[in-house]
C-alpha cells in the first residue's frame, strides 16, 4: 500500500487515472484506502436545474450520482441520498457564491465547487475546489498554453462550536501544461503538491471568515512552492543544458 502510493505522488497527474485503475486491478483489497487517499485530476458536469457547471469529486458522489451545490439535486437523480442539514447547506451556499468571487480573482475565470457535510465528532467537513482550464481552447486569455490545467483540493475539517475552534485544512493542487509553440517547442510539465495547515481559530468571526484566510495562505504557499521546485528548477536545467549563445561567446578563449 505504501508503495502503491509512493508510485501514485510520482506520476504525472494526466496519467493518474490510469495508474490508479491498474492499482486497483493489482491489489483489489486496497480498493477502499487507494480511492480515499488518492486525488484525481476534477471532472466538470453541467446542472440540468441552475444550468451551471459544477466539479465532480468523491465528496459530493454517492453510487454512481453527484449532488451539484447550486441546486442540490443529485445528477442523475438518486432516491435515498445524502444531503447536508439545512443549516450546514445555508452556510454551503454562501460558501459557493463566496468562493466564486474568489475564483475569478484569483484565476481570472474557472469553475469553483464548495461542498459540506456532517462529521462523527459533532462538526462538519467542507471541500473548497477549483479548476482552471488554462489552455487555448479553454479559459486561457493569453494563448501560450495548448493545454494547461489547475486543480486545486481543499478540504477543512471543522470542530464542535466553542469560542475557539480547531480546523486542520488539507491542500492538494495538480498542475498540468504543454505548449507548441514556434519559438519554444513541445513542452510538458506536470506534477502535483500536497500540504496540510493546522488552526485554532474564534468562531465569533464566523467559520467562511476563518476557512478562507486559511485557504488563501496555504494556497499562496503552494503556488510559490511550485514556481520554485517546478519552474525554477526546470529554468536552471534548462539554462545548464543550453546556455545562450552569449553567454557561450563569453566563455570562449579570445584569439
Amino acid at each position: 500500500m505504501e508503495a502503491a502510493l509512493g508510485l501514485m505522488r510520482r506520476m504525472p497527474p494526466r496519467h493518474s487515472e490510469t495508474t490508479l485503475s491498474a492499482l486497483l486491478s493489482l491489489l483489489p483489497g486496497h480498493s477502499s484506502d487507494l480511492l480515499s487517499q488518492v486525488d484525481l485530476p476534477l471532472q466538470v458536469s453541467s446542472d440540468v436545474v441552475s444550468g451551471q457547471k459544477f466539479i465532480l469529486c468523491e465528496y459530493n458522489r454517492d453510487a454512481d450520482s453527484y449532488r451539484s451545490p447550486w441546486s442540490n439535486k443529485y445528477h442523475p437523480p438518486l432516491e435515498d441520498a445524502p444531503y447536508p442539514s439545512s443549516k450546514l447547506r445555508q452556510l454551503e451556499i454562501e460558501a459557493n457564491d463566496i468562493f466564486t468571487v474568489y475564483c475569478d480573482q484569483y484565476y481570472e475565470g474557472g469553475i469553483s465547487s464548495v461542498y459540506m457535510w456532517e462529521d462523527d465528532n459533532e462538526g462538519f467537513v467542507a471541500c473548497f475546489l477549483v479548476k482552471k482550464d488554462g489552455s487555448k481552447t479553454g479559459q486561457g486569455r493569453r494563448g501560450y498554453l495548448e493545454e494547461g490545467t489547475w486543480d486545486a483540493i481543499h478540504v477543512i475539517e471543522v470542530g464542535p462550536d466553542e469560542e475557539v475552534t480547531r480546523y486542520c485544512l488539507t491542500s492538494t493542487v495538480m498542475l498540468s501544461l504543454t505548449t507548441d509553440d514556434v519559438s519554444s517547442g513541445t513542452f510538458s510539465l506536470s506534477g502535483s503538491i500536497r500540504r496540510q495547515m493546522n488552526m485554532n481559530l474564534p468562531v465569533a468571526d464566523g467559520h467562511l471568515s476563518n476557512m478562507g484566510k486559511m485557504i488563501e495562505e496555504l494556497e499562496g504557499k503552494l503556488r510559490n512552492s511550485l514556481d520554485q521546485v517546478y519552474f525554477g528548477k526546470t529554468r536552471e536545467m534548462v539554462c545548464t543544458l543550453r546556455p545562450s549563445n552569449e553567454v557561450v561567446h563569453m566563455s570562449l578563449p579570445s584569439s
